[in-house]
């Protein structure tokens, strides 16, 4: 395990990704995040440029294709709604002889080692994590750890981007953060062209026959801005083949299957899809939580009922007559 020392404190360091990537079509979308991260003058500071996109548009792909066109490790830290900010700089971990050790995260290694920090789907996180990274994304570059005691300094190579979904399930970025995490670099869907590159590329080994059938299903649902990705298209034709290797189904009924079970009921039906008539993707009917017209009748008659049932005395002063200067007790609603 790698350590790095800062005064008396010496941290373990996290692992980079040593998986390759390769990025094909937008390449100015590449330009662009190279031109973030580079110095004009010595006292120049590198951007933290933030990539959004609908989900499943190559966002991580892009920010790893740049580091590695800069020829830095790359580390990516997964961003959720439980991420505090111990969690994104170093973490005390206890070990089995009962000491603690401090772990640098992903993000705090890449400080260090002068590499390129990803901090993936950014906007899932809280507004507290975000204010820990404050002065990290500003011209102080550098990071507080409370937990550790530390304050760790960037190194000049230092390189940092954020990518986030363009969907609803997501926390709203504080402004004073916006401001660090600037330009916005957006990934839009890619042309026919592109995609048919991006689908054969990691799937090289699909007939021309479903490649064909995919592409033409992906780029119509674009025209109609539905969210179905470019991964959505990878997972269709692995799908799809499998169906084929296993079961002997032909290639234009296992996609149309995969597509349906991928993306669920309807996937096909783009009108009624961006109209909104079905359910995206996966979600089941949810008519059993709702409420029918048989169940307000249903519960009409039972308060009828359980009026009948109830004796007058309820209602009644001491005597068993009602008290005209007392209001009749609420029923609990069931």
């Amino acid at each position: 395990m790698r350590t790095h020392t800062i005064g008396d404190m010496t941290l373990a360091l996290s692992e980079p990704v040593e998986a390759s990537v390769k990025w094909i079509g937008q390449e100015e979308l590449l330009e662009q995040i190279l031109a973030c991260w580079t110095r004009v003058t010595k006292d120049d500071l590198p951007l933290a440029p933030r990539l959004v996109g609908k989900p499943g548009m190559g966002k991580t792909t892009l920010a790893q294709a740049a580091a590695q066109r800069l020829g830095r490790p790359v580390f990516i830290y997964q961003c959720t709604t439980d991420t505090r900010p111990e969690d994104l700089l170093v973490t005390p971990v206890l070990s089995g002889a009962g000491k603690i050790s401090y772990h640098a995260s992903a993000l705090v290694t890449a400080m260090i080692d002068g590499g390129v920090a990803i901090l993936d789907e950014a906007n899932r996180m809280p507004e507290k994590s975000w204010a820990s990274l404050a002065p990290l994304l500003d011209h102080r570059r550098y990071a507080e750890s409370i937990v550790a005691g530390v304050r760790v300094p960037a190194h000049g190579d230092f390189r940092c981007c954020v990518t986030m979904n363009d969907d609803a399930s997501t926390y709203e970025v504080p402004e004073y953060m916006v401001s660090r995490i600037q330009p916005l670099v957006f990934v839009d869907f890619p042309d026919r062209d592109e995609e048919v590159q991006i689908l054969h590329y990691n799937v090289d080994f699909a007939p021309a026959d479903l490649l064909e059938l995919t592409v033409n299903f992906l780029q119509e649902a674009h025209g109609h801005n539905l969210n179905y990705s470019t991964r959505d298209g990878i997972n269709i034709m692995r799908f799809a083949l499998k169906l084929k290797h296993a079961r002997g189904t032909p290639i234009d009924a296992a996609f149309h299957q995969a597509v349906k079970q991928i993306l669920g009921e309807g996937a096909e039906n783009f009108e009624e899809r961006a109209a909104g008539l079905f359910f995206p993707k996966d979600v089941k009917d949810l008519s059993e939580f709702m409420t029918q017209e048989g169940d307000v009748e249903e519960e009409d008659d039972d308060d009828e009922d359980d009026d009948a049932d109830e004796p007058e005395a309820r209602d009644a002063g001491a005597g068993g007559e009602p008290d005209p200067g007392k209001p009749p007790p609420k029923r609990p609603r069931k």
